[in-house]
């Protein structure tokens, strides 16, 4: 199965997620970017808000792509040891990346949000959208700023992910929602007919219109 493109990916979550439908402590927050473009179908399907966050992933010094971790935006860490340990990446390189990405993601969130107040989801049902995953990292990173930020209840839910990676969620999440858990799984954009790269004028026309 292939999904024809992001929006309608969120369309098809929308379809798994009715029962927050015009619920008015339910908020969806979108990964930047492509997250935002499932996150904005997703949002306006079930009439509800739409936010953003940004957590920002830490790549591999080999291959920038592979995630050894990711930071929200405050610049808090979510690593995966085992596998720093076993690249042997220097703490220094960690560090710096740490640093680089912190700010980028203060950028980012100025520059989405753009005049909104404070993202405020203190007692509300947050639904966390991306438009796929591979490792988690950056959703990880994500759980954990709106954990912080005392959400009552936390949904995570994404259009194609390895089972492996799903899993780690059942637990520190309240519900998962996944459309695909696809065998012989490689990256995101396989499972897409359209995976174009998404502008950053794009995620914020989602913003600004809902």
């Amino acid at each position: 199965m292939r999904l024809k493109n992001r929006s309608e990916a969120g369309k098809e979550l929308a379809s798994l997620l009715k029962k927050y439908k015009d619920d008015p402590l339910a908020i969806v927050i979108g990964l930047p970017r492509g997250g935002v473009i499932t996150a904005f179908a997703v949002a306006k399907s079930l009439n509800v808000p739409l936010d953003i966050v940004c957590p920002r992933k830490i790549g591999s010094p080999q291959n920038p792509e592979f995630a050894i971790g990711a930071i929200t935006e405050t610049g808090k860490g979510i690593f995966y040891e085992d596998v720093i340990k076993q690249l042997s990446i220097p703490k220094d390189y960690i560090e710096k990346k740490t640093a680089d990405e912190k700010a980028r993601a203060e950028y980012c969130l100025k520059l989405y949000r753009k005049d909104r107040s404070s993202r405020d989801v203190e007692g509300k049902t947050v639904i966390l959208v991306d438009d796929g995953l591979a490792t988690g990292a950056t959703m990880r990173a994500a759980i954990a700023s709106i954990k912080a930020e005392k959400a009552n209840k936390i949904v995570v839910a994404i259009p194609v992910a390895p089972s492996h990676a799903m899993s780690k969620f059942e637990e520190s999440v309240d519900e998962v929602f996944c459309l695909m858990t696809p065998p012989g799984f490689y990256a995101v954009g396989q499972f897409y007919t359209d995976f174009a790269p998404v502008q950053d004028e794009q995620v914020i026309a989602c913003l600004q219109n809902l």
